[in-house]
């Protein structure tokens, strides 16, 4: 009884045309933002951050990949949960960068630095994790009805 509970709950939803619409669309823009952002990346993948930057190399590498394929797998709706988890891991530390070692607000009202984009980020990032990609995807076209 409590594992059929629990896969009731795990479960995703049937989504109707409009809610696929919906999570195609910000698919769409967020990948193409993640893709944006992760091409300067990809250009210096290790070293990105400076030569002073705390950040190991590996580290930024990793940050680079899921920034530029993770938005490109957005885009496509192809491996949307990996995606995902690449995305809102980055996002975790971008914004756990921004509130604790930078001090910055969360939205700063001069126009200087804040965490407000990469929360924004992260909390889409997961919604689209617990939604899924859509009808309108890859893993739709692949995978059927088991993501």
């Amino acid at each position: 009884m409590m594992n059929g509970k629990i896969k009731t709950c795990l479960q995703k939803p049937a989504l109707s045309n409009c809610i696929s619409i919906g999570l195609l669309i910000v698919r769409l823009v967020m990948g193409a933002a993640f893709t944006l952002h992760g091409w300067g990346k990809m250009q210096s993948p290790m070293a990105w951050m400076g030569p002073e930057s705390p950040v190991p190399g590996f580290f930024q590498l990793l940050a680079a990949v899921s920034e530029f394929g993770g938005g490109i797998g957005l885009i496509l709706g192809l491996l949307t949960p990996l995606c995902c988890l690449g995305l809102m891991c980055t996002m975790l530390v971008a914004v756990s960068m921004h509130m604790f070692v930078m001090k910055d607000p969360f939205v700063s009202m001069t126009g200087g630095h804040a965490f407000e984009l990469p929360l924004l980020y992260l909390v889409v990032a997961n919604l689209i994790f617990i939604a899924g990609p859509g009808k309108y995807s890859a893993d739709k076209k692949i995978f059927g009805d088991r993501v």
